[in-house]
């Protein structure tokens, strides 16, 4: 689709695209709208040089790895033997306080495998920039027969007729404006949403949260920058953090500005100085002032025009629920549009976008201002002491790292927010009563309708997920006559698979005899036989 950098949120969406979205996308297929409001007015020719996000979690990957790009995109991220540890100093030219150890792909991998109960993700989660990742999308995408890019155009505007959507068009360059007609519309278009603004929606929460100046910088100082080891961050009690983005040369420092600055006249590299308490060689790449929102929009779209990401949804950027969501967004999105384009979808079925993505949405909201909040509270025991030589010192910065390690580190132990989000009032789920139990730190397994199907490596090595087919699929635990969904299948046109599984941990775990799966891997119904009403 037409825009610029944020390309992630296309390269999901038209993987799901049906044949009728052929290169030049000719009426009968969907427009993504995309764009980078972080790197200045208008619309980029590149993707992204802002140093946005920096982790991709383990439910973003497992639908990289459904999509078949996962390892494509391992390939350029932080290496995978390396750690994931949260390091918390005074700065880091003084003292180490506290640090949490998280281990690297393989270890992690190790440790999925070896537990393979349902409460993990397939794949491990993976440091990457969003700068290195969305320009492996767009290669992807280019690759791709069924989509066309366009940078340096932005949607001007749109409306939506009887059976499309007309839209124009502007190329920033030349002034040249175009006018296209498509069936559907996706909105990914940032925090600035224009696709939101003309339709009227609006945004629900709280702006400009905190005022924060970052500088995104190369070094090679690593005898500082590293002094305490390998981490992914390093965490200062005052309100900075440094962020390894690959671990060699790149790094992105996040400072609050004090009150009474004016982040215009903040040095860049003094800023850094300061932060880490040492003078040493470094090249600014990006430095500006920012501010976090926590919001989430009122409506995620209607009609045939449809929104996901940053144009729904801002948070603070502690749990990394940003892009994350987004990306399952996308992937909510993807399917439907396509359903409907294939012309198997229902009427209603867009309407659930909202009902299901609205709530994660802003269940993700509060728990990233929850992971600010253990920030907050930090920095509210920050005692001038901890940076003192000598015993007083000494017992000082003793103190403060036992409270930040009983405070924890949830923003990076989240399962339960990563994996264990429900799509409990969806109208195309099979709702049930008696939900299971939720936590915030734990993912627990469950097939109940709605949920996350569970992860599980079957007795002959295979993960369970890569038996799924691309659409609806049924896993049928035992033998069972499921002729009649077969059919009820076929004459609605809606692509479904039968998947015999012969597995008696897999069973357990999956609950039911028989469990139907969406093409998202979430449940949509189960039972221990075919139910009596196949009409919806």
């Amino acid at each position: 689709g037409p825009g610029n950098g944020n390309a992630a949120m296309a390269a999901l969406r038209f993987r799901f695209a049906p044949p009728a979205a052929s290169h030049g996308a000719r009426d009968g297929s969907a427009l993504t709208i995309t764009t980078d409001h972080s790197v200045g007015a208008g619309h980029n020719s590149h993707t992204t040089r802002h140093p946005k996000m920096d982790v991709t979690n383990g439910r973003s990957m497992e639908h990289f790895r459904r999509l078949g790009v996962a390892e494509r995109m391992r390939d350029v991220a932080v290496p995978r033997d390396h750690p994931m540890d949260v390091s918390w100093v005074t700065r880091l030219g003084e003292w180490e306080l506290a640090r949490f150890r998280y281990p690297d792909v393989e270890t992690q991998r190790e440790r999925i495998r070896a537990c393979n109960d349902g409460s993990q993700p397939l794949e491990p989660c993976m440091r990457l920039s969003q700068i290195v990742l969305e320009p492996v999308l767009r290669d992807i995408l280019l690759e791709s027969p069924l989509v066309e890019i366009r940078y340096g155009w932005e949607l001007e505007s749109f409306v939506e007729e009887a059976d499309n959507v007309a839209v124009i068009l502007h190329e920033i360059a030349t002034g040249q404006r175009q006018k296209v007609r498509r069936t559907l519309l996706a909105g990914c278009d940032g925090g600035g949403s224009v696709v939101r603004t003309q339709l009227g929606i609006t945004t629900e929460g709280s702006y400009s949260v905190a005022k924060l100046y970052m500088v995104h910088f190369r070094s090679e100082a690593r005898d500082l920058l590293q002094r305490f080891g390998i981490a992914w961050h390093y965490q200062s009690p005052v309100g900075r953090g440094l962020i390894a983005q690959d671990d060699l040369e790149t790094w992105t420092l996040h400072t609050i500005v004090p009150p009474g600055t004016d982040p215009a006249s903040l040095i860049p590299e003094e800023a850094v100085f300061e932060a880490l308490g040492a003078r040493f060689e470094l090249e600014v790449l990006k430095a500006n002032p920012w501010s976090p929102h926590m919001v989430v929009a009122s409506e995620f779209g209607r009609g045939r025009v449809w929104l996901a990401g940053d144009a729904v949804h801002q948070v603070i950027p502690t749990g990394g629920y940003g892009m994350n969501t987004g990306i399952c967004d996308a992937v909510d999105l993807a399917w439907k549009f396509a359903a409907r384009l294939q012309g198997w979808g229902g009427s209603g079925l867009l309407e659930s976008i909202a009902a299901e993505r609205r709530p994660v949405a802003t269940r993700n909201r509060e728990a990233s201002a929850m992971h600010m909040q253990l920030r907050i509270d930090i920095a509210a025991a920050y005692d001038p002491k901890i940076h003192e030589t000598g015993g007083e010192g000494d017992a000082t910065r003793e103190a403060y790292g036992r409270l930040i390690t009983e405070l924890g580190n949830a923003e990076n132990e989240s399962l339960g927010i990563e994996l264990d989000y429900r799509y409990r009032e969806s109208p195309i789920v099979c709702g049930e009563d008696n939900e299971p139990p939720q936590d915030m730190l734990r993912c627990i397994p469950s097939t109940w309708p709605g949920a996350r199907a569970p992860h599980l490596f079957l007795t002959d090595g295979t993960a369970l997920y890569d038996r799924l087919g691309p659409w609806f699929t049924l896993l049928r635990f035992v033998d069972a006559d499921v002729a009649p969904l077969e059919r009820a299948a076929v004459a609605r046109g809606v692509p479904l698979a039968v998947v015999d599984i012969r597995d008696a941990h897999a069973h357990s775990v999956y609950e039911r005899d028989l469990v139907l799966v969406r093409p998202d891997n979430h449940a949509a119904w189960r039972g221990n036989a075919m139910p009596d009403d196949r009409s919806r």
